[in-house]
């Protein structure tokens, strides 16, 4: 199908031009003071579209954008309405945009007042999920004694290049790397815990984070290698949760013709599903997939491919999508 072909579809469905309703809608905090997750970003590192991209999903990426639903760089926060608290999950490139997601009047106070987070995690040294932090500096937003959660190793990466250093120096970040496989308080809300995962690990570690709250857990795991790497048993852990949002970043290596999955090392979206498919029909865990690459069909809304995903039990993150914890 051509492009002019495949948007005359979408938009003759309306997928194009109606509102569009996260389908974790109402399933969000039951009250406006309870600690939330809220998804500000969905796909892999270089976005949708992906720079000098000009295929039929890509194409679709930059439909979406104008119609004002466009997808960002995997991202999550954590708001506290009582308490005026907010947390960012991942420094990505879409920044500027994910920020705006965030609607509550104390963030955009805060904002205004150059300190609108109470902490930053990262999960990693790609591209997608720290590399906003270069616009909290001096010629952006101009963030000050703003703590940064994430492995020795990242801290160490942090610290010791540029132009992150000069964060550091400034007092615009405040490093606070943790150890792993243990829980930390950060506030009087929220608990974290980080576990490593075997990733591309060029200039530092990966983690995942496990968050508690007052109610329930949520895991993020935006990258991995294969499960089956792990040093952990993935049905084990995921059950340990009430929400997962985890590497969907694939739905066949076909989407990258003359490249292997060494390369690109991610688990499919179909090899996820195999692997946690009891765990979703027993019903305790809500498994959400997310960062998913620029040539993943399950972008297309309403798609085959989304239709599979949501004919086994399973979710793919969109953005604005909340979770009560």
């Amino acid at each position: 199908m051509h492009r002019r072909q495949f948007l005359s579809v979408l938009a003759a469905s309306g997928l194009l031009s109606r509102p569009f309703l996260p389908s974790g809608a109402g399933h969000g905090p039951s009250s406006a003071d309870e600690l939330y997750a809220l998804v500000l970003g969905s796909v892999q590192d270089a976005g949708f579209p992906q720079v000098g991209c000009y295929t039929e999903l890509c194409d679709l990426g930059r439909e979406l954008q104008a119609a004002g639903r466009g997808r960002f760089v995997s991202s999550l926060a954590f708001v506290e309405p009582a308490a005026e608290r907010f947390y960012l999950v991942d420094a990505t490139p879409d920044i500027t945009r994910q920020l705006d997601l965030i609607t509550d009047p104390a963030f955009r106070r805060r904002a205004a007042e150059r300190r609108p987070f109470d902490g930053i995690f990262l999960t990693h040294a790609h591209i997608g999920h720290y590399a906003g932090l270069a616009v909290l500096g001096n010629e952006g937003m101009g963030i000050r004694n703003t703590p940064v959660y994430c492995t020795e190793a990242m801290a160490g990466f942090l610290a010791t290049n540029q132009p992150w250093q000069f964060l550091v120096d400034q007092g615009r970040i405040e490093l606070r790397p943790l150890a792993t496989d243990r829980w930390h308080r950060i506030d009087p809300l929220l608990e974290v815990q980080l576990w490593k995962v075997p990733h591309r690990d060029e200039f530092a570690d990966t983690v995942g984070f496990v968050f508690r709250g007052p109610d329930a857990s949520l895991l993020f795991i935006p990258d991995i290698n294969a499960w089956a790497r792990w040093d952990r048993n993935v049905v084990e852990a995921v059950s340990s949760v009430d929400v997962a949002l985890l590497d969907g970043s694939f739905w066949s290596m076909a989407e990258l013709p003359g490249r292997s999955v060494e390369e690109v090392p991610h688990p499919l979206m179909t090899q996820t599903m195999d692997a946690l498919q009891r765990v979703v029909e027993e019903g305790h865990t809500r498994v959400v997939l997310t960062h998913l690459n620029n040539s993943n069909p399950a972008l297309v809304e309403g798609g085959p491919q989304q239709t599979e995903v949501a004919r086994r039990g399973f979710g793919i993150a969109r953005e604005g999508m909340r979770f009560g914890l």
